[in-house]
């Protein structure tokens, strides 16, 4: 009779321990939840104050023309990858923003794919409501909506959100990413006095660390036989590093700082929650393949001069669209005419 009763007693006392294990478990969880959200918001805040502290007037994206500038919100639908179009502004006290920087990003949560697709400046285009021009005077002309518009039309691409940095922004990013620098392979001698913007570009060939500033003269040079393609390249190059940083522990730590470093450079039609929603995908579903192309693919396009836009690139629309379409559904684009004629040998 006696084990009888102590069994009893003793099951009686087991949902008791295991609601004390619950509630602890609750109440660890729920202290590492707002030490997390505490340090998010004071690494947010730290970082916006400091990039405060070293902004002009005229840095700032959201003034002037820009700030009542409203593009439409196109929401992905069900899992579709994310389409974002990547605008690089370049601003002075002398002259209205201009973008030298034109690229779409394309995220895929479910497998972690990245895409990254930059268009050249001078690509002769239609431009809805204006003249056929280079693709950078949509921008000029009608903002980031008709630079949107203009894209779609196209290239037959459907682009959901889009984000304009200022180059000040993006030195930001490098150093909030990668405060030590980024290791760059520079492959040539570089040298250029740019008195426009009181910058000199002065780099010797070699594996270097450069800071966030270095990195900003690295990809805005285009002084050699390459120019804007060069530049482009180098672009790509950059932002495939910073995905190498950025996935790193140390520096998914500083995302918080680098989106308040960021901020007061940016403008963008993501709003606060779909913003969330990105960087918690981004977390769970970390990016393991990422892909570049440029638009004119090599062989596609040839030089051409108008009077009212100047230089420009003249493209085959009918094969830099199939290969933009391609792209983004994720299937191989073939870069050139020879590389084409390689794989028909090998088949």
């Amino acid at each position: 009779m006696d084990t009888r009763m102590k069994r009893r007693q003793a099951a009686r006392k087991k949902p008791k321990r295991k609601h004390k294990l619950l509630t602890m478990f609750v109440l660890i969880f729920s202290c590492l939840f707002l030490v997390t959200t505490a340090y998010a918001v004071m690494q947010f805040q730290a970082g916006k104050n400091e990039a405060q502290d070293n902004l002009t007037e005229n840095e700032m994206i959201g003034t002037d023309e820009l700030d009542d500038e409203v593009v439409e919100v196109k929401e992905p639908e069900n899992d579709e990858p994310i389409n974002v179009l990547l605008i690089g502004i370049d601003t002075s006290e002398q002259e209205p923003a201009r973008t030298d920087t034109i690229m779409i990003g394309q995220y895929d949560a479910k497998n972690g794919d990245a895409r990254l697709a930059s268009i050249m400046r001078d690509t002769y285009v239609e431009i809805p409501g204006h003249m056929n021009n280079k693709i950078n005077y949509a921008f000029a002309a009608g903002g980031a909506d008709l630079l949107r518009e203009t894209i779609e039309q196209n290239f037959d691409l459907d682009i959901h959100y889009y984000a304009m940095v200022n180059f000040n922004g993006f030195v930001n990013v490098v150093d909030t990413v990668a405060p030590d620098g980024i290791e760059v392979n520079v492959e040539r001698r570089m040298y250029y006095r740019d008195s426009a913007a009181d910058m000199t570009i002065d780099f010797q060939p070699g594996v270097q660390t450069l800071s966030g500033e270095d990195i900003l003269k690295y990809v805005r040079f285009r002084k050699d036989s390459e120019n804007d393609f060069g530049r482009v390249e180098r672009q790509q190059q950059v932002l495939a590093l910073l995905k190498d940083e950025l996935l790193s522990f140390s520096g998914l730590t500083r995302i918080p700082r680098l989106i308040g470093s960021v901020e007061p450079y940016l403008e963008t039609n993501i709003g606060l929650s779909q913003m969330l929603s990105i960087g918690r995908d981004f977390a769970l579903n970390p990016i393991n393949d990422f892909e570049t192309l440029r638009i004119p693919l090599d062989n596609s396009y040839h030089d051409e001069y108008y009077s009212h836009a100047g230089a420009v690139l003249e493209i085959d629309k009918t094969r830099n669209v199939q290969a933009i379409t391609d792209f983004f559904s994720g299937k191989k684009v073939l870069a050139n005419d020879t590389e084409a004629e390689d794989n028909e040998q090998e088949s």
